[in-house]
C-alpha cells in the first residue's frame, strides 16, 4: 500500500532500490519538483544564500543557520 506522505511513489521506490535510505528517499521524492527531468535548475553556485538556505530548510540540513554560501552549496550538494 502506497504511503500518503510521500508524493512520488514510484521515485521513491526506485530510490530504495538502488540503495537509498528511507530518510533520503523520501526527502528527494518530496521535493516540489521531484517529477521532473532535464535539469532546468540552475546551479547551487548560481542561488542566492537567502536560496540556498530555504533548500536546507526543505532538505533538513542540520546546522544551516551557521553556514555561509559556500558551506550550504557543499551540504545541498552532499545531501
Amino acid at each position: 500500500m502506497p504511503d500518503a506522505r510521500i508524493q512520488n511513489e514510484k521515485q521513491y521506490q526506485a530510490l530504495l532500490e538502488i540503495g537509498y535510505s528511507k530518510e533520503k528517499a523520501a526527502r528527494i521524492a518530496n521535493t516540489p519538483d521531484a517529477c521532473e527531468k532535464g535539469g532546468r535548475a540552475k546551479p547551487y553556485d548560481e542561488w542566492s544564500k537567502a536560496e540556498l538556505y530555504q533548500q536546507a530548510i526543505k532538505v533538513g540540513i542540520p546546522g544551516r543557520s551557521y553556514m555561509n554560501k559556500k558551506n550550504l552549496v557543499k551540504a545541498l550538494r552532499n545531501n
